[in-house]
């Protein structure tokens, strides 16, 4: 496939707010393209580079070059030349970056290289998102939506899964099932503002604590045990505290679906950044267990001794967890039998009390009845918090003043449109301790794409959770409305800025203030 036509798909995707119009596109497009452009044809389509980071600022990205005048490039061809360009290294690696991008660019076209600048510097944000291409390939095909998703969950990978839709048809959907040792995609809860809504929603539900830690999917096979975050990297070498309790549970296969959690001497939750900062070390593992060791607290089972439980009832795979895994491993929980009963629900609302005071975020309501909807927000599931978070996307930093000169201190925070892009909604630099402040400086200057010495705008990577009040009408920022008293909570490395808060579930979530 030319790289042509991707760019001219990718300008009339973003150039339209229709999702059935962007589907027809993304469609037409899958059915042009061969099983061998897949790979790169989708994460194009989504704003990534495969190959990740190259290394190339603006000041080479800005350099004009003249542009072909023909379309000759094929995404395979790009594709090769940027990973030659991630090799690049050591004495003369700016001047020799410099030579590959103009060589690139020359080769392209005027919309080729606007595509192409976007895509290296990170700013193609055209509403491609996963759920659209899920449709778009289903629509190429012949296969049934439904199916498609669930082969995405499944493999835990689009591209792998139109890549083989591409080259064999939809019977090879049939291929992808849950297997230990392929991570799936976690399910995901949506937000109540109290006990009483969720259950209201719920009906007979389990309400049960919710962990300030990391998401981990645990798989074994025999000894083989391994570790998967929800962003499905594999954590097996950093955490073996795990992975030795994985091999004393009762069972030889299984995937069970829980969280990371530390506690300090005092028996309380350690912060999340404590446990992020354990995970996330490659290096020093037993000096980094000795300092912080972690714990596995499980939630639910989805997959018991080669038996696929994700569309079983919630009751039915809590069942096979409270088997395999003895109670101090599970997590905390009461259960509402009778939506009606006064003395459950009155007791749903003491166990969120005592969750808070042990230290705990809030909790997760879960309908019993409903199956393991990975990689979706399943509406049986609530979470409750005592007060409004929101996961936004850094998209620019004022430099400090006072104690915080030389400090990049008040952030401009965005949530995302439908269309990908980002719609600022305030700033704030409350919450920011001085580890934090120095932290986030150094990160957000690896980021950064302008500095007119007051604002550094950066490229939309880094997500932040926010606490804050509530809404106020606000005619100075694109979507209408603005955060009352917002500070940080935590940055969120742990989450991309696809899966960022969105303006539609902000105003959804306050319409007293909908604009």
């Amino acid at each position: 496939m030319l790289l042509h036509r991707l760019a001219r798909v990718s300008q009339e995707v973003a150039a339209t707010s229709a999702r059935s119009r962007k589907t027809a596109l993304l469609a037409e497009l899958f059915r042009d393209a061969e099983a061998d452009d897949v790979p790169i044809v989708i994460p194009y389509l989504a704003g990534r580079l495969p190959q990740g980071r190259l290394g190339i600022g603006w000041k080479i990205l800005g350099t004009p070059v003249p542009p072909a005048e023909e379309p000759t490039l094929t995404v395979r061809e790009v594709d090769a030349r940027l990973t030659d360009l991630g090799k690049v290294s050591g004495t003369g690696s700016q001047a020799e970056r410099a030579r590959l991008v103009g060589e690139l660019m020359g080769a392209c076209t005027e919309p080729e290289q606007r595509f192409l600048l976007g895509l290296i510097g990170g700013e193609v944000r055209q509403g491609a998102l996963d759920a659209v291409a899920v449709e778009g390939l289903a629509q190429a095909t012949g296969a049934p939506s439904a199916d498609v998703r669930r082969a995405v969950m499944l493999a835990g990978s689009l591209q792998t899964v139109a890549e083989r839709l591409l080259a064999d048809g939809p019977e090879s959907l049939a291929g992808f099932r849950l297997t230990v040792g392929r991570p799936v995609q976690p399910m995901l809860a949506h937000s109540a503002s109290s006990v009483t809504e969720a259950i209201d929603k719920l009906g007979s539900c389990a309400v049960e604590e919710k962990l300030d830690g990391i998401r981990v999917q645990v798989h074994r096979d025999g000894d083989d045990v391994r570790l998967y975050t929800r962003t499905l990297d594999d954590i097996t070498d950093r955490l073996p505290e795990l992975t030795s309790a994985a091999r004393e549970l009762k069972g030889e296969h299984f995937i069970l679906d829980g969280e990371v959690i530390a506690f300090d001497e005092g028996g309380r939750p350690r912060s999340f950044q404590d446990i992020a900062g354990r995970v996330g070390s490659r290096v020093d593992v037993a000096t980094a267990a000795e300092a912080v060791p972690v714990s596995p607290v499980f939630f639910d089972a989805l997959s018991v001794d080669g038996r696929d439980l994700l569309d079983l009832p919630f009751a039915d795979r809590h069942a096979e967890l409270a088997r395999l895994v003895p109670e101090p491993m599970r997590v905390r929980r009461t259960l509402v039998a009778d939506p009606a009963d006064a003395r459950a629900r009155a007791a749903a609302e003491q166990f969120l009390a005592d969750t808070l005071k042990r230290g705990h975020e809030g909790v997760v309501l879960k309908g019993l009845d409903a199956p393991y909807s990975a990689g979706r927000r399943g509406a049986s599931w609530l979470k409750v918090k005592p007060v409004h978070t929101l996961d936004l996307v850094v998209l620019a930093a004022e430099w400090g003043h006072g104690r915080r000169t030389g400090k990049l201190s008040n952030l401009h925070l965005g949530a995302r449109n439908p269309d990908g892009s980002f719609a600022m909604l305030g700033k704030t630099f409350k919450g920011l301790t001085d580890a934090l402040l120095a932290w986030q400086t150094e990160r957000l200057q690896e980021l950064a794409v302008e500095d007119n010495g007051w604002v550094v705008t950066v490229r939309p990577e880094l997500v932040v959770e926010i606490a804050y009040d509530g809404l106020q009408r606000s005619t100075r920022y694109p979507a209408g409305v603005t955060l009352r008293f917002a500070r940080v909570v935590r940055y969120r490395e742990d989450k991309t800025p696809a899966q960022a808060d969105t303006v539609e579930t902000l105003l959804a979530a306050h319409p007293e203030v909908t604009p």
